[in-house]
């Protein structure tokens, strides 16, 4: 988006209107010729591995951050699950226990972290 000297906005404003054309799902200037292309890349609808339909355009952000089968890593033993299934995974995976080789106990996963502090 330029400044147009005054003495070009007209010619300018007939050139747009017969050239250009505002999109009506995502009010971005396309030109006409490349409106078809614009619309089958950015605004068709597809099908997510989660079964969600959403258009192409938002597929990746959907698929990186709101998609339930997601990849995503255990806090614990840091394996790849899908994200609908992390949250049981952790509480299993951080029940666990690992003996403390400072004060010899038997202590859960989740608690490692802390544990150091009151460790005798």
């Amino acid at each position: 988006k330029k400044d147009i000297p005054d003495a070009n906005f007209i010619i300018h404003e007939i050139h747009c209107s017969r050239n250009i054309e505002v999109c009506r799902y995502c009010s971005e200037s396309i030109p006409k010729s490349e409106m078809k292309q614009h619309m089958e890349s950015e605004h068709v609808q597809v099908t997510c591995k989660c079964r969600m339909k959403i258009e192409n355009s938002l597929l990746k952000d959907h698929e990186a951050s709101a998609c339930p089968l997601r990849p995503a890593a255990c806090q614990y033993c840091d394996i790849q699950l899908a994200f609908n299934k992390l949250q049981d995974h952790e509480i299993y995976c951080g029940a666990r226990t690992e003996t403390c080789g400072g004060c010899g106990r038997n202590i859960m996963v989740k608690d490692l972290k802390e544990h150091p502090r009151v460790c005798g």
